[in-house]
Formats: structure tokens, sequence, C-alpha cells
């Protein structure tokens, strides 16, 4: 009977150690956070009737960034994730609507931009894969990275217009999560003003659109 109960101690005390006894405090330590647009300029619509229809895909993400999990980079090639602290879903799933938002208020180029689950036929269809966000450690201060490849196709045509990859870096304020989490919404919106402004190129047939 002494042997169990020692032995039970010490059960319990190792997974006390390990922290396996008190799921609900950790979950409670957990930090979320959110990408957005605040800050970005709100432009109302003009009702343009003439103007093509932009269907939008949903991004693709890089392998190891499918996930909610904030991705951090010490060394070259080696992912790794915080432990507390995470998105409130994942970084690509997040960029979408974003993505569709800040086109929108292009009220001078596109009569609608819709996401691709609609069953509203469009013009034109922009595809997007490779996404990544991650926090850099490799310099002070630390930055965050924003990649991804883009092509815009001509539905009426079958045809690729134009196809490029595009890439942001942005210090962060601190050397922390929260300080990549700012840096990251940062990073989106010089993204998407970027995306926007090369769309802008290929629908009006400008030769920097294939640049």
């Amino acid at each position: 009977m002494m042997n169990y109960r020692l032995a039970h101690v010490a059960c319990a005390l190792l997974a006390l150690t390990a922290g396996c006894l008190s799921p609900h405090a950790d979950s409670s330590n957990i930090h979320t956070y959110q990408l957005s647009l605040d800050g970005w300029p709100s432009e109302a619509r003009s009702d343009r009737l003439d103007g093509p229809v932009l269907l939008v895909s949903p991004p693709q993400a890089e392998p190891g960034f499918e996930t909610q999990r904030m991705v951090y980079v010490k060394r070259p090639y080696e992912l790794d994730y915080y432990a507390v602290n995470q998105w409130a879903d994942t970084p690509v799933r997040m960029f979408t609507p974003l993505m569709v938002q800040a086109l929108n208020q292009q009220n001078d180029v596109w009569r609608a931009v819709i996401p691709l689950a609609s069953s509203i036929h469009g013009d034109y269809r922009l595809d997007t894969h490779g996404f990544l966000l991650q926090q850099e450690f490799l310099q002070q201060p630390s930055r965050v990275r924003v990649m991804v490849r883009a092509q815009l196709v001509d539905l009426k045509g079958a045809t690729i217009l134009s196809t490029r990859a595009f890439e942001v870096v942005e210090n962060a304020t601190s050397e922390n999560p929260y300080g990549g989490v700012q840096a990251a919404n940062r990073a989106i919106a010089v993204l998407l003003d970027q995306i926007g402004s090369w769309l802008r190129q290929c629908v009006q047939h400008l030769p920097e659109c294939r640049r």
C-alpha cells in the first residue's frame, strides 16, 4: 500500500510539472490575434455598371503555414511556432476577405470583386498561392515577411494575362509576438496595395503588368 501511494504521489508531481492537470489554465494563457485593415481608407463604391467582375480564388499557403500557429524563424529554413500565441484563423484564410475588401475599393477598375464560391460569372480570376507570413529573428530589429505569388486569368479568353511574386518586409516594433502582429498587419496592407496596382495595370493593358 505504501509503495502504491508513493507511486501515485510521484505520478501526480510529474503531471503537475508537465502542466497536464490544468488544461483550462493553459488555454487561458493563449493570446489570439487577427489580421485586419484598420486604418485602410474606406471609399464608397460607385455604381459602375461597365467595369469587369473579378473573382478571387481561395489563396493557397506554403507548406508549414497552413496553421493558426504563429511562425517565427531564428535560422534559415527552420520554422518554429510560438507556444501561447496564435492567429484567430490561419493567416491564409484571413487574407482572403481582406483581399476582397481592398480590391472592392478600386471602384475605378472593378464593377465587383467577389470570392470564387459565388455563382456569379466573372471576367477575370485572381489566383494566389505560396502564401507565407513569418517573423524573422535573424537580425535586430526582427522583421515580418509576407510573400505570395499571384496570377490573373482572363476567363473569356481562357488565358493567363500575367503572373507576379510579391514580397513585403516590415520591421517589428518590439521583439515579441505582438510586435510581429503589428508588423504583419502593416505588411498585409502594403502587399494588398501592390496587388491592386498590378491588377489595375493588367486590366488597363499597361506594359508594367508583364514585368
